[in-house]
């Protein structure tokens, strides 16, 4: 525990991230401190003359280490907060904690880390039905989970699902009502369980799966996978050469994904805000090509291929997503809007307010999306006309933010740590600490659009740059401009000097108008090809496009 502690204080991620990861692990800690077991433990490095806690000590103890945890993770007091695009809905039980989601025809299936109920809410009836998993390690204790990131289905329509705690995962048969167990043939000895994380499924009956603590790609033949058991698991093992001289400790899988066309599986690896790899791994061949990220790109986990095969990544780590080049191993970075004020007040200027994009997937358009865990939001990105739509989520919980009470206005996250994707594009994501779901309508139009005259700017250090933002509405808008850029991890321009000729707009329906933003590079960035977002937002939505940006 003090190790993993002493790393996290050392990643520099968002201080409100690492502040209520510390506290919720040493509110697991505490409870389990006054335990019988671990009060014997105690007393033995203590003199003999030290007082043994009384019942009623221990029992107090519990009891507030619970309510914490509760008050943290539970969501207690959650109610449905809608805007134009997105709708929410509150869990049938208290303190879920939904994380892994999957929209598969005319169902949403969800895992609630808390119970272990495999979830279903049926889009024509309207109703919730939660089956109960039939084991799961953290059902009993009241201040612990068992977190279940991927939910996904076969080709035969059944489910599948990852199980941390115990190792394994499952798979429900729908038409029988089914569930079986396959465990992960490998126990970390720091860790109890690999932590499997993320799978995919190829073409030919196997389910390939990744587990954040193992270093391999797991591989499960689906016809020879035998309930309770490891049969049918093989692995190949991921090279780790890369991150010589890192403790072992932080190297970490982030996600699998297929790509059957090409009978390709690519793997991302990462020490967490130190290093990043991916690996493609030729299933024909059975061999692995690494690709080495820049140091900037330090915490790759989301993967997602475009239709020519190129894999498109979220770093969890800044604010930037990009594409890789497999032919040449170039890299391609695009950023989120800027961090936005009204989540952490006073944390924008601050280095390290990342908006930490998760987990990326693919619609039917071949437009990729990605949830922003601290951004919250869920941002679109088309990559033909290389414009970004965020879609603001509505719900705000001050506990998961830098809010100083008493806060008058909204502050916080909503902490939507996964979603899925159907047919019909229809989008839903899981708010793991606010007990709800909440779907976007990726159908309800955008009212306002932004273009620009040239999409390749080139610009001398200390030289002046004029770009022309050309916003176009649709409807009756009030528009803050906004701008961002790779140049920084965290989207910022560094000390580039930047600013619009007008901060805000207000406009008619189809009424045009032109903003310029102007860019001076300073001394101190380093010459390079980077890519810039301008557009506009209001409360509920932002639009922006991506440009070139060639600093010499």
């Amino acid at each position: 525990m003090k190790k993993l502690i002493n790393h996290i204080m050392r990643i520099p991620i968002p201080v409100i991230f690492t502040t209520l990861l510390v506290f919720s692990l040493l509110t697991v800690a505490s409870y389990f401190a006054p335990s019988s077991h671990n009060i014997s433990y105690v007393l033995a490095q203590q003199p003999q003359q030290a007082q043994q806690p009384s019942p009623e000590l221990i029992q107090k103890s519990k009891a507030e280490a619970i309510q914490r945890f509760q008050t943290q993770f539970c969501g207690l007091d959650s109610k449905p907060n809608n805007n134009s695009y997105i709708t929410e809905y509150v869990l049938p039980q208290k303190c879920e904690m939904p994380l892994g989601i999957l929209v598969n025809n005319y169902s949403v299936w969800y895992i609630s880390s808390k119970h272990g109920t495999l979830g279903n809410y049926d889009l024509q009836t309207k109703k919730f039905q939660e089956l109960t998993i039939p084991f799961w390690s953290t059902r009993s204790n009241p201040i612990d989970m068992s977190q279940s990131w991927a939910v996904e289905a076969d080709p035969k329509g059944n489910i599948w699902f990852t199980d941390e705690k115990q190792n394994g995962i499952w798979r429900y048969e729908v038409g029988s009502g089914k569930f079986s167990f396959f465990l992960v043939p490998e126990i970390p000895k720091e860790f109890g369980t690999t932590y499997p994380v993320s799978m995919a499924f190829d073409e030919r009956g196997n389910v390939y799966f990744a587990g954040i603590r193992s270093q391999s790609l797991w591989i499960g033949n689906i016809t020879k996978l035998k309930n309770g058991t490891s049969d049918g698991i093989s692995y190949v093992k991921l090279p780790t050469d890369g991150f010589k001289g890192i403790d072992p400790f932080l190297i970490s899988t982030g996600s699998v994904q297929i790509d059957n066309k090409r009978n390709i599986v690519w793997v991302s690896m990462l020490a967490f805000g130190v290093k990043g790899e991916v690996f493609k791994y030729d299933i024909s061949k059975q061999a692995i090509t690494v690709y080495n990220l820049p140091p900037s790109l330090s915490s790759p986990v989301g993967i997602v291929l475009d239709e020519n095969g190129n894999p498109w990544i979220s770093d969890h780590g800044t604010s930037i997503f990009f594409m890789l080049n497999p032919t040449d191993g170039k890299i391609t970075e695009f950023t989120t809007s800027p961090f936005s004020t009204r989540i952490s007040p006073g944390m924008v200027s601050n280095a390290n307010a990342y908006t930490l994009p998760y987990w990326i997937r693919t619609d039917s358009n071949n437009s990729f999306w990605f949830n922003e865990h601290i951004g919250n939001k869920i941002g679109k990105f088309d990559p033909k006309s290389k414009a970004l739509i965020e879609y603001w989520i509505p719900t705000q919980n001050p506990l998961w933010g830098m809010c100083q009470p008493p806060t008058k206005s909204a502050c916080g996250i909503a902490n939507a740590l996964q979603f899925s994707i159907g047919k019909n594009n229809q989008l839903w994501f899981s708010e793991w600490t606010e007990n709800k779901l909440g779907m976007l309508n990726t159908t309800n139009p955008v009212p306002f659009e932004v273009n620009v005259a040239q999409d390749k700017i080139t610009v001398k250090k200390g030289e002046t740059k004029e770009i022309p933002v050309i916003i176009s509405a649709n409807k009756d808008v009030n528009v803050r401009m906004i701008a961002s850029s790779t140049i920084t991890p965290t989207g910022g321009f560094g000390n580039a000097t930047t600013s619009f000729s007008q901060d805000s707009i207000t406009m008619k329906p189809g009424e045009e108008k032109t903003v310029s933003f102007l860019i001076t590079p300073s001394a101190d960035i380093q010459p390079g090809e980077y890519t810039m977002m301008v557009g506009v937002e209001d409360d509920q939505v932002s639009y922006l496009k991506s440009l070139s940006l060639k600093i010499v």
